[in-house]
């Protein structure tokens, strides 16, 4: 079975849930592949949310009849006021009034899209904690329902799903199956989720605890826990990016807390701060954050300690903007980035606006990039324990002034695979005899030989 057909058979498991008046509609409607939430309100005329912006469905307004019509055809609604469809991953959430009667329907609709993290999968597999932020809507659960797939199925580790409303596995018993092999334990009350979690890795053994919608203070603490018993998690929660977590002081737990500190005359005037300031109290839970600006440009901190860090300095800091295209290719970028706490300003000329690069899926092919770093002279690179023809290619590709040469007394430095540097002590004796510069990349892929190469 496609993955196409098995996502427009689950929105028709949505669309027989609907009055009539508005399934007729959706069903023969040209972009109902871009569907993303269905809006029923008492007394207003029911409104379908796409991809490409909002559109009425009738000229027929919603009645009592009409929201019942549906209540009844969906799971009971839980203690948040959401509720679903058995064997899919749609979600109805409800809107009530004084009399907690419900007047209001939103139906978003749920889909298992393989895919979707092929931009990130690099930092998957490096096995550090991930946090993802970004607003309501933009597909956060999405991610981390893929997430979970490729973790338990394609890298073969022991997954639990903590899904709180059940929106990651579907409302059913049995989970749905674009979690893969990922196991799934459900929470009976959202105020219970911190004690879940806890659970997971007590009795359960997990190797990846992946937790939707961290919100409470509890719940940060459970991370923190986790974080600190060696299982990697991959978290969510709301917010546009780190300053978010910064000024939350619910969630900042999860960045390793923030405290006021108190500094002497000396320090302050050698900083060049003011004597009270924002510091970080301890190590953050997550060592990665990923900010979902829109679901085809991602913001990713590799060193959430050190963004913090800079973050409460008023340092500028620098973010991997990642950019994902139709034909699947994969743009990097570094832009700097200026905090909101500022107080401590780097001068403009200490490093450059920003140096991009060009990666295809999977980092296979480098397009062209810009290198401000790199020397206009050209400089001899001995290679060690990798294929010249791979560091060719990305100097080719990149235009870096560097010419590959097999006699190691002519070259400027040397570049090789790190376990086996260490070994040849025949190497090691060679390169301090003659002072040749020894750099060290822990495994091959492109984008590691580039990265070291710009930084040269």
């Amino acid at each position: 079975m496609s993955n196409s057909k098995t996502i427009n058979e689950d929105l028709d498991k949505l669309l027989e849930n609907l009055p009539f008046f508005i399934r007729e509609t959706l069903i023969t409607h040209p972009n109902k592949d871009q569907l993303i939430e269905i809006v029923m309100d008492l007394g207003r005329r029911p409104e379908a949310r796409f991809l490409t912006g909002p559109e009425y469905l009738s000229q027929k307004i919603i009645s009592w009849q009409d929201l019942d019509y549906t209540t009844k055809r969906v799971s009971k609604f839980s203690d948040d006021n959401r509720a679903g469809i058995e064997r899919t991953l749609h979600r109805i959430s409800c809107i009530r009034n004084r009399q907690s009667i419900i007047n209001g329907l939103t139906c978003r609709v749920g889909r298992a899209i393989f895919g979707t993290i092929c931009v990130i999968r690099d930092l998957l597999e490096s096995g550090q904690s991930i946090l993802i932020l970004g607003k309501p809507g933009v597909g956060k659960t999405t991610i981390i329902r893929e997430i979970a797939r490729v973790l338990s199925d394609e890298m073969g580790k022991r997954v639990i799903i903590v899904d709180t409303s059940n929106e990651i596995a579907g409302d059913s018993d049995i989970p749905h199956s674009g979690i893969g092999r990922a196991r799934r334990m459900q929470v009976s009350r959202t105020e219970f989720q911190h004690q879940v979690m806890i659970e997971a890795v007590e009795n359960h053994m997990p190797e990846v605890i992946i937790i939707d919608e961290i919100g409470t203070e509890l719940e940060a603490l459970a991370a923190r826990t986790i974080a600190e018993k060696g299982v990697q998690l991959v978290g969510t929660t709301h917010g546009n990016c780190l300053d978010n977590l910064i000024k939350n002081p619910t969630l900042t737990d999860l960045i390793g807390g923030i405290q006021y500190v108190t500094l002497s005359d000396e320090e302050a005037k050698r900083r060049g701060t003011q004597k009270s300031i924002l510091e970080r109290k301890a190590y953050p839970a997550f060592q990665i954050a990923i900010e979902i600006n829109d679901q085809k440009s991602w913001t990713i901190h590799e060193n959430v300690q050190n963004s913090i860090d800079l973050l409460l300095r008023g340092n500028f800091n620098f973010g991997q903007i990642r950019y994902i295209y139709p034909n699947r290719k994969i743009y990097i970028r570094y832009k700097r980035l200026q905090s909101d706490f500022s107080s401590l300003f780097l001068s403009p000329n200490y490093f450059s606006n920003n140096s991009e690069r060009s990666i295809s899926n999977k980092f296979n092919n480098l397009s062209h990039g810009k290198y401000p770093f790199i020397s206009t002279s050209k400089s001899y690179v001995y290679i060690y324990s990798l294929s010249p023809n791979l560091v060719k290619e990305v100097i080719a590709k990149t235009g870096m002034k560097f010419t590959i040469t097999k006699n190691i007394r002519k070259a400027n430095f040397v570049i090789g695979l790190k376990k086996y540097s260490k070994e040849n002590f025949k190497l090691k004796k060679f390169v301090e005899q003659k002072n040749i510069p020894i750099y060290t990349i822990n495994r091959v892929s492109i984008y590691q030989i580039s990265k070291i190469l710009s930084n040269i």
